[in-house]
């Protein structure tokens, strides 16, 4: 069984091992592959990521190169990792079942977690929205030390865990007791004081729990 991890560090584990990755180029590649999981990345949008406005004088032999070095990295006795991926034009692509990748589970967890909001099941949507939070072990792609794409793509996921949390909450909200989320919105506006939807859950949680004083307080911080 291999497991790949883009919700923190890059990696990848197979039967509860991790396999090494030392080297940053090697870790952007499986990043940017793993990102598109299934699709073909085209050599092009590869050099742009790993070099970006200084590719090597042949930029294509590099990248078949870095290739066949992830390759051989992933192989690690068993050649049944390396050859998910494959040689596709006008590029490469990993092949992933559905569970394999952190970030497709998360994804997975989301879609049901807002499914059940929408249905109004506020408990239920808490729980799934929970189960996607929990496949994070820090910043997306925590080791890869490359700017443009791969950092946008970064920023990205950042960004859709916090309005995965902000959701979560508005489930939790929805379902009450709203004294026990006070704390941790307290925790979090002061992580991101530019959050608006964090200040109005935190407004909203106060209101509800009979401090109206401190939610006029809150709204006028925030204001």
């Amino acid at each position: 069984m291999v497991e790949f991890r883009v919700l923190g560090p890059v990696e990848v584990v197979r039967n509860g091992v991790t396999i090494a990755l030392n080297r940053p180029r090697l870790r952007a590649l499986l990043a940017l592959l793993l990102l598109h999981a299934n699709q073909v990345v085209s050599s092009d949008r590869i050099i742009d990521a790993l070099w970006g406005d200084d590719p090597p004088q042949n930029a294509a032999n590099a990248v078949q190169t870095t290739v066949s070095r992830l390759r051989k990295q992933l192989v690690d006795g068993d050649d049944a990792v390396a050859e998910m991926i494959r040689t596709r034009p006008p590029g490469y692509v990993i092949q992933l079942a559905p569970d394999a990748l952190d970030l497709a589970r998360f994804e997975r967890f989301v879609d049901q977690g807002r499914a059940a909001l929408q249905a109004g099941r506020p408990e239920a949507a808490s729980q799934h929205l929970r189960g996607a939070l929990a496949t994070w072990r820090g910043p997306a792609l925590a080791d890869v030390q490359y700017a443009g794409l791969l950092q946008r793509e970064s920023e990205r996921l950042d960004e859709e865990r916090l309005t995965t949390l902000e959701l979560r909450i508005d489930a939790d909200l929805a379902c009450g007791p709203h004294t026990a989320l006070v704390g941790e919105l307290e925790a979090r506006v002061a992580e991101h004081p530019y959050r608006e939807r964090l200040r109005s859950q935190l407004m909203l949680a106060l209101y509800r729990s009979g401090r109206q004083a401190e939610a006029l307080a809150a709204y006028q911080e925030a204001r």
